[in-house]
């Protein structure tokens, strides 16, 4: 009997339209500069530094975290990032003070990074009346994602009226470990009260890390078949790996 479904959040229950390299980037770009203006009102900037400068050193250090989280499995979180690039730049003394930027203002500009992100993810049709499906044979719901900002995936899953459907949301950003980590399922496995239960939960994702992450945590696991491939995408080899391609067909598999 399943007692509770895990999800993974982007292509999955939300899909990004039309999602591209150079999409992403454009957005964060738009979001990175609504970050400069805060900098700019909080007298941090220096103006002997460019906008095209910060947003060039930002990017780099952003895939200098980004490659190492790939490889160890941890998350940096873009408040840190945003932290350790500012750091660096008055040790290069480009700025001059910090002492405004307590930690609720480098997760403002985090969250202000990620604006524009959240205004592009959309639940896909059948989202929430699965969700309301599941609730009602009383399956507990938690969501699992790979995402340096934890308050992003709050805002999106609230603004579309999901975020009460679930029991449990957990993020590589809070948790400090990212899929294909088994760490973070057995953490979220104890939020929901089935540590001990494993095999009684289901983690539906479209891709390697959700489904070899789960493999490893001893859960049962359904791939969400995307409709986008990304660039390097590792392949998943199971012989009897279970399949759907529509969310609604996860309702299939629940007794």
């Amino acid at each position: 009997m399943i007692k509770g479904v895990i999800f993974d959040f982007g292509f999955t229950l939300f899909y990004f339209d039309n999602p591209s390299v150079e999409r992403y980037y454009e957005c964060f770009k738009k979001g990175l500069l609504k970050s400069i203006e805060i900098l700019k009102e909080k007298q941090i900037w220096n103006e002997s530094l460019t906008n095209e400068a910060f947003v060039k050193k930002f990017s780099k250090k952003r895939e200098q975290f980004f490659r190492k989280s790939i490889k160890t499995k941890m998350e940096f979180p873009t408040s840190l990032i945003f932290q350790n690039v500012l750091e660096s730049l008055k040790e290069e003394e480009i700025i001059n003070n910090l002492d405004n930027l307590t930690e609720s203002a480098y997760n403002e500009l985090a969250e202000l990074y990620h604006s524009c992100e959240e205004d592009e993810w959309e639940p896909f049709e059948n989202t929430k009346e699965t969700l309301e499906k599941l609730v009602m044979k009383n399956v507990k719901l938690a969501l699992i994602s790979n995402h340096p900002n934890h308050k992003t995936i709050k805002n999106v899953l609230k603004k579309h009226g999901l975020f009460k459907f679930f029991n449990v949301v957990v993020t590589s950003a809070k948790f400090g470990k990212r899929k294909p980590d088994p760490n973070i399922f057995y953490y979220t496995l104890k939020k929901m009260g089935l540590e001990n239960q494993p095999n009684s939960v289901i983690m539906c994702g479209d891709e390697y890390a959700d489904i070899i992450g789960a493999q490893r945590a001893n859960l049962q696991s359904i791939l969400f078949e995307r409709k986008y491939k990304f660039p390097f995408e590792k392949e998943i080899n199971l012989s009897n790996l279970r399949k759907i391609s529509n969310i609604s067909e996860i309702l299939d598999f629940i007794e």
